[in-house]
């Protein structure tokens, strides 16, 4: 059911002109529903209950949600309290409605208030739809005792009052002192102006920690490529398949490629570490830890 700008009043008005039930009524189109599931009995309750869906939505427009969007928020709590009313419990549809209708509003209020998750428990949803009239409200009762709060102060009886952390409070706080703002907003009106996601610290190394690593990196290389190279061909092979290979080969596998027992390759292993220490004597401790 999707509204425009213009259809939304159309639909407005059509709601407030719809038919109003009395309870013997109302509870026959309910049982019609619940127990034959008679879709027309359902369209009747519902149009008829429009008009509460419409006046309860437009309680939130200060919230900026689009009067449209609020209208259909409510239009889908309303839909849902038909579908899960007990007429057997003896209260009228309306008062049944109206928790079903505020909460699909409330919903889609905070989850379109802020990118952020403004809040996800009860009493979280409650600071956020209550916290400005309580603050108001003991602003006005301090004022007349003749009493100044700061806000520290303020917010820990407005912790108080709602019933949450004095964290909650400020955090709540933040997300009502304004909307979202892009990252990709120029800091002027100057549209050549910087971005204030350029303002943003940059947590990665630093260009000179990345080029001394590099550096570093390159020399290490070259060491041990001319240790390396001091070594004999199957010496060579052994430190390559036992250091070098992302997935290390154990020496019974290398001396069955070799023919050569499991002791012997462990042996030809060492002799070939000492000549690579040899090699690279007085030149890095890194790469004596790497032989280790």
């Amino acid at each position: 059911m999707a509204l425009d700008g213009n259809a939304d009043q159309s639909f407005s008005r059509r709601a407030m002109r719809a038919e109003l039930l009395d309870a013997e009524t109302e509870l026959r189109l309910a049982y019609a529903w619940r127990d034959e599931r008679d879709e027309q009995a359902l369209h009747r309750l519902i149009t008829a209950y429009m008009r509460l869906a419409v006046s309860m939505a437009a309680k939130f427009r200060r919230y900026g949600a689009p009067m449209n969007d609020l209208i259909q928020e409510a239009s889908l709590g309303l839909m849902k309290a038909a579908d899960k009313f007990d007429p057997d419990r003896g209260v009228r549809f309306s008062t049944y409605a109206v928790w079903w209708i505020k909460a699909s509003i409330q919903d889609h209020v905070m989850r379109n208030w802020s990118m952020v998750r403004t809040g996800s428990t009860s009493s979280q949803k409650s600071l956020f739809f209550n916290m400005r009239r309580v603050q108001a409200q003991i602003e006005r009762e301090a004022s007349a005792r003749g009493e100044t709060l700061d806000g520290h102060q303020l917010r820990q009886r407005i912790a108080t009052e709602v019933g949450v952390s004095l964290a909650d409070v400020e955090m709540m706080e933040g997300r009502l002192s304004g909307s979202d703002f892009s990252l990709n907003a120029t800091q002027s009106s100057d549209e050549e102006g910087r971005e204030w996601i350029d303002a943003l610290e940059d947590e990665g190394r630093q260009a000179d920690a990345v080029v001394e690593q590099r550096h570093d990196t390159e020399t290490l290389r070259g060491w041990l490529v001319e240790a390396l190279a001091a070594l004999n061909e199957r010496e060579r092979f052994i430190v390559r398949e036992r250091k070098l290979r992302e997935a290390p080969r154990t020496l019974e596998s290398l001396g069955h490629e070799l023919g050569l027992s499991k002791e012997r390759v462990r042996q030809l292993e060492a002799a070939a570490f000492v000549k690579m220490r040899k090699s690279l004597e007085g030149r890095s401790r890194e790469v004596h830890q790497f032989l280790v």
